[in-house]
C-alpha cells in the first residue's frame, strides 16, 4: 500500500489554483476558437501569431514555444499550417541555421489585428465588474506559478517526488 503524504495548508490551496487553472483554460481556448473563426483561425494558430505580434520581431519556434508555455511540436504544426496559409513566413537565422525566424507576413498582421480587436470587446466584458487589483494579484500568482513550474523543468527536478 503506497504511503500518501498529506499536502499542506499551501498545497492545498495551490492544488485548488490548479484545478481553476484547468477548467478556465478549457474555456478560454474554446472562446479563442469562436474569436478566431471568422479570420479562418484556431485558437492555437492565434496564439503563434500573437507570441510574434507582440515580441515585434520574428521568432524561432522553440522561442514561440517558451512564450506561451506550448511544446515545439504543438508550435511547429501551427507555424506549418501558417506557413501553408501564407500569415508568416520562414526567414533566415544567422544564429542557427536550422531553427529560422517565423515572421508575421501583412496578410497574417492583418488577421492577428481583427482578431486582436474582438479580442479587446470579449475582454473588456468578461473583466466588467472585476476588481484591477484582484486581477493583477492573480496575473502575480499565475506568473510566479509558472516561472517555478519553468525552473523545474529547466532543472530536470520533480520535488516532492523524492
Amino acid at each position: 500500500m503506497l504511503q500518501q503524504r498529506a499536502r499542506t495548508a499551501e498545497g492545498d490551496a495551490a492544488t485548488a489554483v490548479v484545478l481553476e487553472i484547468f477548467r478556465v483554460n478549457g474555456l478560454v481556448l474554446a472562446d479563442g476558437n469562436r474569436l478566431a473563426v471568422a479570420e479562418g483561425l484556431t485558437a492555437a494558430r492565434w496564439q503563434v501569431l500573437g507570441a510574434v505580434a507582440l515580441a515585434g520581431r520574428p521568432l524561432t519556434v522553440p522561442q514561440i514555444a517558451r512564450r506561451m508555455g506550448l511544446t515545439r511540436q504543438a508550435v511547429q504544426e501551427s507555424v506549418n499550417r501558417l506557413l501553408a496559409e501564407a500569415l508568416v513566413e520562414a526567414r533566415d537565422n544567422l544564429d542557427h541555421r536550422r531553427s529560422p525566424l517565423i515572421g508575421l507576413t501583412a496578410l497574417g498582421s492583418q488577421k492577428y489585428t481583427a482578431v486582436d480587436q474582438r479580442q479587446a470587446r470579449w475582454i473588456n466584458e468578461l473583466a466588467a465588474g472585476l476588481q484591477i487589483t484582484d486581477l493583477a494579484a492573480a496575473a502575480h500568482v499565475l506568473r510566479d506559478l509558472g516561472d517555478r513550474l519553468a525552473n523545474n523543468q529547466r532543472d530536470g527536478t520533480e520535488k516532492g517526488q523524492q
